[in-house]
């Protein structure tokens, strides 16, 4: 039976990654030139924070609960918001830009692939970690193989990672327009809970590149078919939010108190 000893070797692990990826963050500030390339691994070191973390995040929800888990995914949620600046660790969130016409698909491109690059590679770190087996937890983990978390028919899967990534971001975008004075709490809380309420459905990932650096090819899911889940899935779904937010009727019935206060 999983000990709260052994919660603290999680959350020891995933406070570590923090940090490292804070003292990343800060000696890429210092050495790098503004521009692209400094972007791209802030990229990199956000996707590769989000990564880490949710790698020992997927022991915390197997030894103590989908209620443990989303306690912690709550509050790394409103880090990520403080800590990241403009890096996503997402990759739809430039597919909105490209359509939007804020951002070139070239760049777009570029930042995603960094995404990938730091969400893939975390792997090692992490196994290593997992090697040491210094929780009961940590046992067998480093190097068993790991199972598909899609429970439902393939296109019901992808519904759910794409409608739950489409209230996400149109929750984001309310959030922000209002500049509601709890913003990111309210956030991390709608995210958290629809994670929570996908979780045993789909893995509620709602993130391409999370969903791709913790479950690409694991047995239960062909590559095609994590494709059309967690890509195509929810990158539709956030796509969507772009021309769906700009509606009258959305924009009557979540926003009309701004709207009466101009």
């Amino acid at each position: 039976m999983a000990t709260i000893e052994q919660l603290g070797y999680s959350a020891f692990f995933i406070a570590l990654t923090c940090i490292f990826a804070s003292v990343a963050r800060k000696l890429n500030e210092r050495l790098s030139k503004d521009g692209l390339v400094k972007e791209l691994f802030f990229e990199a070191i956000a996707a590769a924070e989000l990564c880490g973390c949710c790698f020992e995040l997927i022991i915390v929800a197997d030894n103590f609960g989908v209620a443990t888990y989303a306690v912690f995914l709550f509050a790394l949620t409103i880090w990520w918001g403080r800590c990241w600046g403009s890096a996503t660790a997402c990759p739809y969130t430039y597919m909105e830009q490209i359509v939007e016409g804020e951002v070139s698909l070239k760049e777009a491109a570029l930042k995603i692939w960094a995404q990938l690059m730091g969400g893939c590679a975390i792997f090692r770190y992490v196994q290593l970690y997992w090697w040491l087996e210094l929780a009961e937890t940590h046992q067998g983990r480093a190097f068993e193989d790991c199972k598909a978390d899609l429970q439902v028919n393939l296109y019901l899967g992808a519904f759910i990672e794409g409608f739950a990534t489409l209230c996400c971001r149109l929750a984001s975008k309310v959030i922000s327009e209002k500049d509601a004075k709890f913003g990111a709490f309210i956030d991390s809380f709608i995210g958290t809970s629809l994670v929570v309420a996908a979780f045993n459905l789909s893995g509620g990932y709602f993130n391409p590149v999370l969903a791709t650096a913790l479950k690409w090819g694991c047995a239960g899911n062909s590559a095609l078919e994590h494709i059309i889940v967690y890509w195509i899935g929810s990158c539709v779904g956030a796509i969507l939010s772009v021309p769906l937010f700009k509606t009258a009727t959305f924009r009557d019935l979540f926003l009309t108190a701004k709207s009466k206060s101009d």
